[in-house]
């Protein structure tokens, strides 16, 4: 092959991978308070019973968008979630703010929860239905080649609901 066969393929396939990733569903809502949200969210896992998921990480990130695809097209992980966690996607980029105070916020979000920036993104962070941080989860753990391990996220989902963390009354 020529080169500029070779140059004509690569700009192909570049253009396919950033279709591809545009194609993909935003489930970051960049607008509201993650703080608020987090509220929100305790209250409503305390009302149901259930705890909540704090899926950290941004519409810019790919393998946060792919983890939220993962877990909503299977529908073995999706009734696990629904039936025990008040799921949210917590917003945060680290290299883009529109002013100093939506920065802020983005920090002092992450300090409630832990601060799980360290584990690179997207970060699960799992609260109990009193908001406290009980597990926060690397999601590399949970991948496979270019997608997630049904199996691993399976478990690390059931190893954290209500029932498993308190104990079963029942032997």
């Amino acid at each position: 092959m020529n080169k500029k066969t070779i140059l004509i393929l690569l700009a192909y396939l570049c253009t396919l991978t950033l279709s591809a990733q545009r194609q993909q569903k935003k489930v970051y809502d960049e607008s509201i308070n993650q703080l608020e949200q987090i509220k929100t969210a305790v209250g409503r896992a305390k009302a149901e019973g259930k705890y909540v998921i704090c899926q950290v990480g941004g519409n810019w990130c790919p393998w946060c968008l792919r983890f939220a695809d993962f877990i909503t097209t299977d529908s073995d992980i999706s009734q696990l979630i629904a039936e025990n966690y008040v799921y949210i996607h917590v917003n945060y980029n680290p290299s883009k703010s529109e002013n100093e105070a939506k920065k802020a916020l983005g920090e002092q979000a992450l300090r409630r929860l832990g601060n799980p920036s360290r584990f690179g993104y997207p970060v699960l962070v799992v609260l109990n239905d009193e908001g406290e941080v009980i597990h926060t989860q690397d999601s590399a753990f949970l991948e496979e080649g270019k997608t997630y391990n049904k199996e691993h996220v399976l478990r690390f989902f059931k190893c954290w609901t209500p029932k498993a963390v308190k104990g079963s009354s029942k032997n």
